[in-house]
């Protein structure tokens, strides 16, 4: 039988790096060409808890996407707490997410009811992987 211990670091480091690069597109996303899509994305309570607009979330998470991938392709000595916030912030923006599906509002690529539906289900492996992809490899 061959040995797996070489495979899952390159594992982890590929799929980290796809998560650096879903999070920065993602976060482009937020910022130019989808911006305007996501704001039928924020709960009115979001708006209420924290004094701001639609918009100002929607930038601000779009932001907070570009830093979070960005950081864990430039900070590797960091990764497993950038996994962990990541992780955190994936948890933060579900209630957006359950926003969409209840009220059937759209954003980008999430046109039906379906595709809403589906993505509750997305997020919790989002988590994980952003988790199992930063943990430190055994020693």
């Amino acid at each position: 039988m061959a040995s797996t211990d070489g495979v899952v670091p390159v594992l982890r480091a590929v799929l980290r790096g796809a998560l650096a690069a879903l999070l920065i597109f993602a976060g482009l996303s937020h910022l130019f060409w989808g911006r305007r899509g996501f704001r039928g994305a924020v709960p009115e309570w979001v708006l209420t808890l924290l004094r701001t607009d639609k918009d100002m979330i929607v930038v601000s998470s779009g932001a907070v996407e570009v830093m979070l991938g960005a950081a864990l392709v430039v900070l590797p000595a960091e990764r497993r707490t950038i996994g962990v916030i990541v992780a955190g912030f994936f948890a933060a923006v579900f209630p957006g997410n359950v926003h969409m599906w209840r009220t059937k509002r759209s954003a980008p690529m999430m046109t039906t009811d379906r595709a809403r539906f589906v993505r509750l289900f997305l997020q919790p492996v989002l988590m994980l992987w952003a988790l199992w992809s930063t943990r430190a490899p055994r020693a």
